[in-house]
């Protein structure tokens, strides 16, 4: 079984580096999703014990206690907290600027993008995730983004 300092790589693409014993996360040790986020905690016995501590990809830290980001007050994305806010009509409509380029008729739901027509979410490198059941594809229409189903242009005045 493994022992000591190193590294285990999941099937799902998540890493775990880190102190191990008995084949089991144990110690000080951290696991890497691969959307960018991040998990440290002290484990035993593969149970995170103290001091776990989330990290987004974009490098907030989650705070159980206490969390103010996106709340009723402030409804900023991190990285207008982070950078400021641009100047009218520039708006963001995500963390990212510029935005991921959402295929043709599908969403964006977070870990990938969603097809109403298949029902298939695939990751933001077109790889198949799952299949969406009733409940995900109702949350997923009501409050995920969309591509533009037309394009529009400037028309100027007559």
């Amino acid at each position: 079984r493994m022992e000591g300092r190193g590294s285990y790589a999941l099937p799902t693409g998540t890493e775990y580096r880190g102190a191990l014993r008995d084949g089991m996360f144990h110690g000080e040790g951290e696991l890497l999703f691969p959307g960018g986020g991040s998990y440290r905690a002290v484990w035993h016995r593969g149970v995170p014990t103290q001091g776990g501590k989330y990290t987004f990809a974009d490098g907030l830290e989650y705070k159980d206690k206490k969390w103010h980001y996106c709340d009723g007050y402030d409804r900023r994305f991190y990285t207008e907290i982070c950078s400021g806010l641009k100047p009218a009509g520039i708006s963001q409509f995500t963390n990212l600027d510029p935005p991921r380029k959402i295929p043709a008729g599908c969403y964006d739901c977070g870990d990938g993008f969603y097809n109403p027509e298949t029902r298939v979410i695939v990751d933001y490198k077109l790889r198949f995730l799952r299949n969406a059941d009733d409940d995900e594809h109702e949350w997923i229409i009501r409050t995920c983004r969309k591509a533009w189903d037309e394009t529009t242009e400037h028309k100027p005045k007559p």
